[in-house]
């Protein structure tokens, strides 16, 4: 570019323009290091919420071991309480009949 151009553009575009300009620049470059730290916030709580979930799905299906396992429990109990109840049933009868 030859200084005739140069010159020819610097008195085409006037000082304010180009510190207009300038500071949109700057403004962009702010907004833009804002948005990356955002982002990097958010991939750091996707993570932390993508662990906290995988640690609940764990305990959740612990959870529902042990109520499949307390259920099972509950009906051997059940099952022995009726036949303790029976016996109990059964020995009050006799004594009723002699």
């Amino acid at each position: 570019m030859s200084v005739k151009m140069a010159e020819e553009l610097s008195t085409e575009v006037p000082s304010d323009d180009f510190q207009a300009l300038e500071q949109k620049v700057y403004r962009t470059i702010e907004q833009y290091k804002a948005a990356r730290d955002a982002r990097s916030v958010a991939e750091r709580d996707v993570q932390r919420l993508r662990e906290q979930l995988e640690e609940r799905e764990e305990e959740v299906e612990t959870l529902r071991r042990e109520m499949v396992q307390l259920r099972r429990e509950r009906e051997e109990i059940r099952g022995r309480v009726e036949k303790m109840l029976k016996q109990i049933e059964t020995i009050a009868e006799e004594q009723a009949a002699s």
